[in-house]
C-alpha cells in the first residue's frame, strides 16, 4: 500500500478531513505533554539551564529540517513510486544525517567559544545525535503519510513525546540541571524512529539512481533550501539575543517563543501533511483544486486566529500561573508574540500550494526574500532587546502574510483577493475582539484574582468573537465542516 497509485480516490475529502482531525488531536496532546514537561522543569530548573540549551538548538536546531533534504514531502507529492526510489532516497538520507552529525560535534569547541559558554561543548556533541536519529526516521514517515496512515504517526508521536518528557523531569529532578533539556530531543527523535520502523515495516535494500529519484532530490532541495532559509529567520534572534543580552535573557525569550510554537504547531503543522497528500491528487483539476484549499484555509483561520487572540489577551496571567513568579518577564514577551501568531496561522499554509503544485522552487523564492525582511525586522527591534524584537516580528508578519499566500497560490490562479476574501472576516474579528481584551483587562478586570481574570477573558473573547465572525460577517462554512467530521463515524458505522 505504500506504493499505490496516488491518484484521486473517492472519499478524499473525507479521509483528509478525518486525517487532519487525527493529526490536530495528535499535535494537542503532544502540546499538553509539552507544556506539563515545562510547568515541572521551569520550577527544576533556571532560566540560565534554558538559555544554555537554547544557544545551541538555536545552531543545530536545523536537523529535522535538512537530513531528508526535502524529500519526505516529494515521496507524498509523486503520483507514482518504486521501492527502489524510496531506497535509495532512505540511503542518501542516512549518509547526509550522519555526516552532519559527525560535523556538528566536531565544532562544539567553536560554538561554545562564540557564546563564552565552555560547557557547550558538551551539549552540542550529544545534541548532534538527533540528526542521525532523524535520518532513520525520514522515508519511513514519508511512507506512512503517502499511505495515509495519519492514526499511526500520532501514535508514534504522542508515545514518544510522553516518554521523553518524563525522562527528562526525572533528569531534572535528580539534579541534572540542563542535561535534562537537551538529551530530551535526542530521546524523542530516536523513540520516533523506533516507532516508524515498527509500524512500517518497509525495509530498504539496494540504492539506485534513476531520473526519478533526481527529479525529487531537484525538488526536495527546493524545499530544504525554504526550511534553512526559514530556520535562518527564525533562529537568528535566539542567537543573537544569546550572544548579546546572555543566558538568562534568552531563557525568557526562548520560553515565550516555546510556548507560542507549540500552539502554532498544533493548529498547522499536522495540517501540512494531511493538505500536500490532499491537495496533490487534485493536481489535474484546479477549480477542485481551489475550493478544497478555501475550504481548508477558512476552516484553519475560523479556528487558529482567535486561539492566538485569546493567548495574547492571557499570556501573561497564563506564564506566570503555569511557570511561576520568577518567568513573569516571558509573559509580558508571549502576550506580544501572540498578536504575530494571529496571521501567523494562516501565513504558515504557504507549503501547501507549493508542494502540491510542484513549484518547491517558488518556495525558496519566497523563503530567501521573507528571510531577509525577517533579519532586517530583528536588527531593528534589537537594540530595544526581546520586546523589540518581538514586536518587530508582529509588524512585519501582517505586512507579508497576504503576499506569501498569494505568490503561492499564483500557479494555480490563487491571487491576493482571494486570500482577503478567505481569512478577511476572521482576522477582523480576532482582531477587534483582541481589542476589546485588551481594554477589559487594563480595566475592569484589572484587580480581578489571575485565575478569575482567566476565565472572564477567555469567555468574553469566545462570545465576542462568534458574534462578530458568525453574527455580523455570516462566516458558516468551518462550523459545518466541524459538524460534518463529528457526524462522520456514525455515518461510516
Amino acid at each position: 500500500m505504500y506504493f499505490d497509485d496516488h491518484s484521486l480516490q473517492e472519499g478524499l475529502g473525507r479521509r483528509a478531513l478525518r486525517g487532519g482531525a487525527i493529526s490536530i488531536i495528535g499535535r494537542a496532546i503532544i502540546a499538553l505533554v509539552q507544556v506539563g514537561s515545562v510547568v515541572c522543569l521551569a520550577r527544576l530548573l533556571t532560566p540560565e539551564d534554558y538559555g544554555l540549551v537554547a544557544m545551541v538548538t538555536a545552531l543545530t536546531g536545523f536537523a529535522p529540517v535538512l537530513v531528508d533534504l526535502g524529500t519526505r514531502d516529494a515521496v507524498v507529492q509523486q503520483l507514482r513510486i518504486t521501492e527502489g526510489d524510496v531506497s535509495t532516497l532512505f540511503w542518501l538520507t542516512v549518509g547526509v544525517g550522519f555526516s552532519f552529525a559527525l560535523a556538528i560535534s566536531a565544532s562544539g569547541p567553536v560554538i561554545a567559544a562564540f557564546y563564552k559558554e565552555p560547557q557547550l561543548t558538551g551539549l552540542v556533541a550529544v545534541s548532534s545525535l538527533t540528526f542521525a536519529a532523524s535520518a532513520l526516521t525520514a522515508q519511513h514517515q514519508a511512507l506512512l503519510r503517502r499511505a495515509v496512515m495519519f492514526r499511526e504517526l500520532a501514535i508514534i508521536d504522542v508515545t514518544a513525546a510522553i516518554l521523553s518528557a518524563g525522562g527528562a523531569i526525572a533528569m531534572a529532578y535528580f539534579g541534572l540541571g540542563y542535561w535534562a533539556l537537551v538529551t530530551r530531543p535526542v530521546s524523542m527523535s530516536s523513540l520516533m524512529a523506533a516507532g516508524v520502523w515498527w509500524y512500517c515495516r518497509w525495509r530498504p535494500g539496494r540504492p539506485v539512481l534513476t531520473p526519478a529519484v533526481k527529479a525529487m532530490v531537484k525538488f526536495g532541495l527546493n524545499l530544504t533550501g525554504f526550511s534553512m532559509t526559514d530556520f535562518v529567520g527564525g533562529n537568528g534572534d535566539r542567537v543573537l539575543v544569546g550572544q548579546r543580552l546572555g543566558a538568562r535573557t534568552l531563557g525568557y525569550y526562548q520560553n515565550a517563543l516555546f510556548i507560542y510554537s507549540n500552539l502554532l504547531d498544533v493548529l498547522i503543522f499536522p495540517l501540512h501533511q494531511v493538505a500536500v497528500a490532499s491537495l496533490s491528487k487534485l493536481q489535474g483539476d484546479l477549480g477542485g483544486f481551489r475550493r478544497s484549499w478555501a475550504k481548508a484555509l477558512s476552516t484553519v483561520a475560523f479556528y487558529a486566529m482567535p486561539a492566538f487572540g485569546i493567548l495574547a489577551v492571557t499570556g501573561a496571567d497564563v506564564v506566570v500561573m503555569l511557570l511561576g513568579e520568577k518567568w513573569a518577564e516571558t509573559g509580558v514577551l508571549l502576550s506580544v508574540l501572540a498578536l504575530r501568531g494571529i496571521p501567523h496561522s494562516v501565513e504558515r499554509t504557504l507549503g501547501w500550494l507549493h508542494v502540491a503544485a510542484g513549484r518547491s522552487d517558488r518556495w525558496l523564492h519566497w523563503g530567501v526574500v521573507a528571510t531577509c525582511i525577517q533579519l532586517l525586522a530583528l536588527f531593528c527591534g534589537l537594540p530595544f532587546g526581546p520586546l523589540g524584537i518581538v514586536c518587530a516580528y508582529v509588524i512585519v508578519m501582517y505586512i507579508l502574510f497576504v503576499p506569501a499566500l498569494a505568490y503561492a497560490g499564483a500557479p494555480s490562479g490563487i491571487g491576493a483577493r482571494d486570500v482577503i476574501r478567505v481569512v478577511g472576516a476572521p482576522l477582523t474579528g480576532a482582531l477587534a475582539t483582541a481589542a476589546v481584551g485588551f481594554g477589559l483587562r487594563a480595566s475592569l478586570v484589572a484587580g480581578v484574582q489571575p485565575v478569575e481574570r482567566l476565565v472572564i477573558l477567555i469567555l468574553t473573547y469566545v462570545a465576542m468573537y462568534i458574534v462578530v465572525v458568525v453574527g455580523l460577517l455570516k462566516v458558516r462554512e468551518p462550523m459545518r465542516v466541524i459538524l460534518s467530521l463529528i457526524k462522520a463515524p456514525s455515518q461510516n458505522r
